[in-house]
C-alpha cells in the first residue's frame, strides 16, 4: 500500500496582548496548534512567533515577517502555513499573496479535523455547515487552498468529500443544511421529552478535548465506544444508562471536547448537540490532571459552558488521570478519578448522587381534582413516585426542586 504523504505545515503564531485570554504562553499554544496539525495528517516542520503590539490589518504579522516566513517556507518545500489566529478574508488573500504559499488559520484546521472525525448523519450535517459558514466569506482568499490538487488539510468536507468552491452552491448548501439540522433539533427535543417521561436525570459529560470523557463513559457504563488517545475523537454524543445507588439512575451523555479559540462556526452549526448541556440536570466536568495546562483547559471549558447557556448547572469536577500523577494534588471541590484503571469510582458515584440531591425535597401532596394542571405539571418536571386517588383529590408523593417546592405548599400534606 502506497504511505499516503504527510503535508509538510509551517506554524505562525502572534505574541499579543489583545489576544491573551489567559496566562498561557504562545508557545504552548503553538505546541497545541502543532498537535492539530498531526491529528489532521500533517507535519509541523517550523515555527515563526511574531511580537506585536497589535495585529497588522493587511498581514496580521507584518510585511518583514511575511517576507521572513516565505523564505522559511521556501526552504523547507512547505505545503502549508498555518496560523494560531483567525484571520480575515482580506488577511488570508494578502498572506497567501505575498508567500506564495497556502495559508490557513486555526478555525480552517480545526474545522478539517471535525470533517475527519464525524460519523453520524446528525455530526456530518453540523461539520459540513460550519465549514461552509466559515469558507463562504472567505472564497477570494482560499483560492490556494480550495483548488490544490488532491486536496488535503482545508479542503475536506465530512465523509471524504471535497468542499464547493462556488458561491451560490455554497449558498444553497448552507440553506439546505439548516433545514436539515432544524429538524434535527426538533428530533432531539422529542427525545428529550421522552427521557423526561422516564425521570431519570440526564448527566452531561464535558470537558476538554482529550481529557478523557469517553473512556470515563466506557468505565462507568460499559458503553464500548472507541476511546483513542487523540484531540476531537468524540463528535457524536453518545448516551448510555446507570445506577449510581440503590435508588437511583441516571442517563449519562458524551459531549464533544472543548479547546482554545473553538471557531464561533462551529459552536452555532452543533447547536443541536450542545444546546443538550442547557437541559442536563448535573455537568460532569472532566480535567485530565496529567496535563501542566490544566487549569487553563478548565477555565476555557467553564467559559464555553457560560457561553451555551449552561453555566448555572450544577457540576462535579472529575480529576481523571490520576494514574499518570507522580504526586496526586489535594482537590476540596472534586473527585479524583482514573477513567482507564476505574479507580476513584464510588467516590464519584456518591459525588453524582450528592450533586442531584441538592435542593430535592419529598413532598405529599393532596391536589383537588379541580387543579388537575398541577398533576400534569408534576409529572413533566418532576419524579412523581406514587399517584393515589382519594375522595377529596389526588394523593402524591412527589421529589421536587426548590422551585416547584415553594409552589406546591399549599398541597402539601402535613
Amino acid at each position: 500500500m502506497q504511505e499516503i504523504k504527510k503535508e509538510k505545515v509551517i506554524l505562525v503564531g502572534l505574541n499579543c496582548p489583545i489576544f491573551k485570554e489567559d496566562e498561557t504562553s504562545d508557545e504552548i499554544t503553538l505546541s497545541e496548534l502543532a498537535a492539530l496539525v498531526e491529528t489532521a495528517g500533517g507535519e509541523p516542520i517550523a515555527t515563526v512567533l511574531q511580537n506585536r503590539p497589535a495585529p497588522d490589518a493587511r498581514t496580521f504579522i507584518g510585511e518583514g515577517k511575511c517576507e521572513e516566513v516565505r523564505a522559511l517556507a521556501d526552504a523547507h518545500e512547505a505545503d502549508l502555513i498555518i496560523f494560531d489566529n483567525e484571520l480575515s478574508p482580506s488577511q488570508l488573500r494578502s498572506l497567501e499573496e505575498l508567500t506564495g504559499h497556502t495559508v490557513l488559520d486555526r478555525p480552517a484546521l480545526i474545522l478539517d479535523i471535525f470533517a475527519q472525525r464525524a460519523r453520524t448523519g446528525e455530526g456530518k450535517l453540523q461539520v459540513e455547515l460550519a465549514q461552509y459558514q466559515y469558507i463562504l466569506p472567505r472564497l477570494a482568499g482560499l483560492g490556494k487552498a480550495m483548488s490544490r490538487l488532491g486536496g488535503g488539510i482545508g479542503t475536506r468536507g465530512p465523509g471524504e468529500s471535497k468542499l464547493e468552491s462556488d458561491r451560490r452552491h455554497i449558498r444553497r448548501r448552507i440553506d439546505k443544511l439548516r433545514d436539515d439540522l432544524e429538524q434535527v433539533r426538533q428530533v432531539r427535543a422529542v427525545q428529550r421529552r421522552q427521557r423526561k417521561k422516564t425521570e431519570l436525570p440526564m448527566v452531561a459529560i464535558v470537558g476538554y478535548t482529550n481529557a478523557g470523557k469517553s473512556t470515563l463513559l466506557n468505565q462507568l457504563t460499559g458503553a464500548g465506544i472507541e476511546a483513542n488517545d487523540r484531540l476531537f475523537d468524540t463528535l457524536d454524543p453518545t448516551t448510555r444508562k446507570r445506577r449510581i445507588s440503590d435508588t437511583q439512575e441516571v442517563l449519562l451523555s458524551d459531549t464533544v471536547g472543548f479547546i482554545r479559540k473553538l471557531p464561533h462556526h462551529l459552536v452555532s452549526a452543533f447547536k443541536a448537540t450542545l444546546e443538550e448541556l442547557q437541559y442536563a440536570d448535573l455537568l460532569l466536568h472532566v480535567v485530565d490532571i496529567s496535563d501542566p495546562l490544566w487549569e487553563s483547559q478548565a477555565a476555557t471549558v467553564e467559559k464555553v459552558i457560560g457561553q451555551l447557556g449552561a453555566g448555572e448547572i450544577p457540576r462535579v469536577m472529575v480529576y481523571n488521570k490520576a494514574d499518570r500523577c507522580d504526586i496526586l494534588p489535594h482537590f476540596a471541590d472534586g473527585v479524583l478519578f482514573s477513567a482507564r484503571t476505574g479507580e476513584g469510582t464510588e467516590a464519584l458515584l456518591h459525588a453524582m448522587e450528592t450533586a442531584l440531591g441538592r435542593g430535592k425535597h419529598v413532598m405529599q401532596l393532596l391536589i383537588p381534582y379541580s387543579d388537575g394542571g398541577v398533576l400534569d405539571m408534576l409529572h413533566r418536571e418532576s419524579e412523581v413516585r406514587s399517584v393515589e386517588y382519594a375522595e377529596a383529590g389526588t394523593l402524591v408523593e412527589a421529589v421536587v426542586d426548590d422551585k416547584t417546592c415553594g409552589r406546591m405548599q399549599k398541597y402539601k400534606v402535613e
